[in-house]
């Protein structure tokens, strides 16, 4: 006889291991299976995000922004250094260290609140079963709720199939041992931008080729276009847009990768060739097909408004559904689901669910994107601040981007938020919660921000969607 749960939550990633401790708190017996396992084979919660998503790449992103800073930045400090000797392997031994730390903490959390954790893959069989396979060893729990949080995987090309050596996916490019002297990068959405922008720090000279004529459609393109100018012009990333691959052949020591661009046939080498085209969820015979779990047709789990599958007492939180792929957005359902299993009352708004591309300026926004105020018809207007103007960012030597709201021309509500420039990551939060509370441009206005800081360049956009703006020519 199977072992009894209240509820068993297949996967440990963001979704999967924020939803066990919140089931755990609300006094529920509470088992969480995952079979992530670290280069040498132990088990290490925390999935994709952990392991070699979000927290790696950022450690990296920072290491490398510290030897950009000491290249090009320190100088206007009045701090000079003669050469800068970047030690790679030591960057990566710092991400994998920070990578431990965490993952361990995930497992001390575990045991913390007497979660059970069992390593493998597991499968959805009916009436409320899993199935876990460790290693061709097969075990089987039940529960009385299910939570399926089982993340996603990189998307594969055919026409550049990952090797794990000259070609490789997000995880690959984690842990090169040198920068390449020439990398390639397809796909300039977000993994494709952070990667591309670690390694062009490190002395990489970096192409990256994006199927898509629009640089970053998502965000606003008034900002998306500033960005670009900064990545192309002031740090040499070399983004071609409209660029489709054909065909990718590896060599010895390079892999040659061709493209059209414009109706014209290319081709280049690099040493190193980065796949970051997407994600899909991880769903490949995630259910027992006797259980009818319904799928749709880009392989998500399908759900209602409250994370409901079709299936009786099963939850589906995270990657695997419809929604942004985020870190966050999957730890706010697991939360949900955790509480709506305990009989509370949750809250979900998938419309306040902030994005952030930890580039150099980064890239942050909430909401709509004026583009899309246009294409809905709506009355709105919008008032801008840039960061040059704003005594904080000058003292810290950044000089560009800006601060956009977005509100409506009626009511003032605020639609959207849109920022680039320094602490763009940190800034947007004052929106989301501005937002989820219905404000207005002019309680954001209304609100002192402390001086010096960049949250001005909130106040300051906040005055100027009224033409009030006191730092700037409106």
């Amino acid at each position: 006889m199977s072992e009894k749960f209240d509820v068993v939550v297949v996967g440990a990633g963001p979704a999967g291991y924020v939803a066990a401790i919140r089931c755990a708190q609300l006094g529920l017996k509470t088992a969480c299976v995952d079979d992530w396992q670290n280069a040498d084979g132990k088990p290490s919660l925390g999935g994709t995000c952990l392991n070699v998503g979000c927290i790696p790449s950022k450690a990296l992103l920072d290491s490398s922004e510290k030897v950009a800073q000491a290249q090009h930045g320190f100088e206007a400090h009045g701090i000079k250094i003669d050469k800068v000797k970047v030690d790679v392997p030591t960057m990566v031994a710092r991400k994998d260290s920070i990578v431990a730390n965490l993952t361990q903490g995930i497992a001390g959390l575990f045991k913390a609140n007497k979660i059970t954790s069992l390593h493998g893959r597991g499968k959805l069989l009916a009436d409320r079963k899993v199935e876990i396979n460790n290693a061709g060893d097969s075990s089987v729990v039940s529960a009385d709720h299910i939570i399926l949080a089982v993340g996603s995987e990189p998307m594969a090309i055919p026409v550049a199939e990952v090797d794990g050596d000259r070609i490789v996916d997000n995880a690959g490019a984690l842990d090169f041992d040198s920068a390449p002297k020439k990398l390639g990068v397809i796909g300039a959405g977000v993994i494709g931008l952070e990667l591309g922008s670690v390694w062009r720090r490190l002395g990489a000279e970096v192409t990256i080729l994006e199927a898509m004529d629009t640089f970053l459609a998502p965000v606003d393109q008034q900002l998306a276009r500033e960005a670009q100018r900064t990545f192309t012009k002031a740090q040499g990333l070399d983004i071609k847009l409209g660029a489709m691959v054909t065909a990718s052949k590896v060599n010895k020591k390079s892999v040659r990768v061709n493209y059209t661009l414009k109706g014209e046939e290319y081709s280049d080498t690099f040493d190193r060739l980065i796949v970051a085209v997407g994600r899909r969820p991880n769903t490949d015979d995630i259910a027992d097909p006797g259980v009818g779990l319904a799928l749709d047709d880009r392989g998500r789990i399908e759900v209602d408004h409250e994370c409901r599958t079709n299936v009786e007492g099963v939850f589906a939180i995270g990657d695997a559904v419809k929604g942004p792929m985020l870190a966050h957005k999957a730890s706010e359902e697991g939360v949900a689901v955790a509480e709506m299993i305990a009989g509370q009352q949750a809250h979900i708004n998938h419309d306040l669910v902030p994005w952030v591309i930890y580039t150099h300026p980064e890239i942050a926004w909430v909401g709509i994107t004026e583009e899309q105020a246009k294409a809905d018809g709506l009355n709105y207007k919008t008032g801008f601040f840039p960061f040059a103007a704003n005594g904080r960012s000058l003292a810290m030597n950044e000089k560009g981007g800006r601060v956009k709201m977005i509100a409506d021309a009626d009511t003032d509500r605020i639609l959207g938020v849109h920022i680039l420039g320094p602490n763009a990551s940190e800034l947007i939060a004052e929106a989301v919660l501005a937002m989820e509370y219905s404000a207005s441009t002019e309680d954001i206005a209304r609100t002192i921000h402390a001086h010096p800081t960049l949250s001005e360049a909130m106040h300051e956009a906040a005055l100027s969607v009224d033409g009030r703006a006191l730092h700037k020519v409106n």
